[in-house]
């Protein structure tokens, strides 16, 4: 006679394993490509978590999420070739170098759309949604950091001609996105205000960069 072990007593890898998640954690990452893979039990689908200053871009229905204070996050999507992606950027722009990095707005927009194009997206037929730029630290407001990564991506898109069909921006909230880049489907999860350490620390280092040197909208569907 066969025994089979029960669901509950078996090893949590084989529970929330599947081949295409094994197949996503085999894969070599890009420069600055996310490469954290998981099993996301709520919505019971393999996913990638974005880091500031990573993207991923797919045209499956997986889970692309990430957690936002000041940052933005914005996730294009091609409805033609039902392909999307998500960045996150952390200042709009290094200022006095090292531009060639995701943390910053330009370069996270250009390596978004480009990744994009590679995967059959035409310029012409991508729309945006808008992510973030939320004033989370009590007592920075003169920095705008929120304010300035908002407006920076929103000039961008429309200068590139990318319409922004829908977006959950600034107020105090910090925020969970979560982008399905084969529908184009995005939720938003505004967290409580009050206890966001890990983002804390990292709108600290952001608004620390973006100092003066002489210092030292649509509808967002919520889950």
């Amino acid at each position: 006679m066969t025994l089979t072990t029960p669901a509950f007593n078996r090893p949590s890898s084989t529970l929330n394993s599947s081949p295409r998640l094994e197949q996503l954690k085999a894969r070599v990452p890009k420069p600055g490509e996310a490469s954290f893979f998981f099993y996301d039990a709520h919505f019971k689908t393999e996913a990638v978590k974005i880091l500031p200053g990573e993207y991923f871009v797919y045209n499956e229905d997986v889970l692309i999420m990430t957690t936002l204070g000041s940052c933005i996050a914005a996730c294009l999507w091609d409805r033609n070739a039902k392909v999307g992606g998500m960045n996150h950027f952390m200042l709009p722009d290094a200022g006095d170098g090292g531009a060639d990095s995701g943390r910053y707005g330009s370069y996270a927009m250009e390596l978004l759309i480009n990744e994009m194009m590679k995967k059959g997206a035409s310029r012409m037929t991508l729309e945006a949604k808008v992510f973030g730029g939320g004033a989370v630290i009590s007592g920075m407001s003169t920095i705008n950091v929120g304010e300035r990564n908002t407006a920076f991506v929103m000039d961008y898109l429309k200068t590139e001609r990318i319409p922004v069909v829908s977006k959950d921006v600034l107020e105090i909230y910090p925020r969970k996105v979560c982008f399905f880049p084969a529908s184009g489907k995005a939720m938003v999860k505004r967290l409580a205000p009050t206890n966001p350490d890990a983002l804390v620390a990292q709108d600290r280092a952001a608004a620390k960069r973006v100092l003066p040197q002489n210092t030292g909208g649509g509808s967002v569907d919520l889950f």
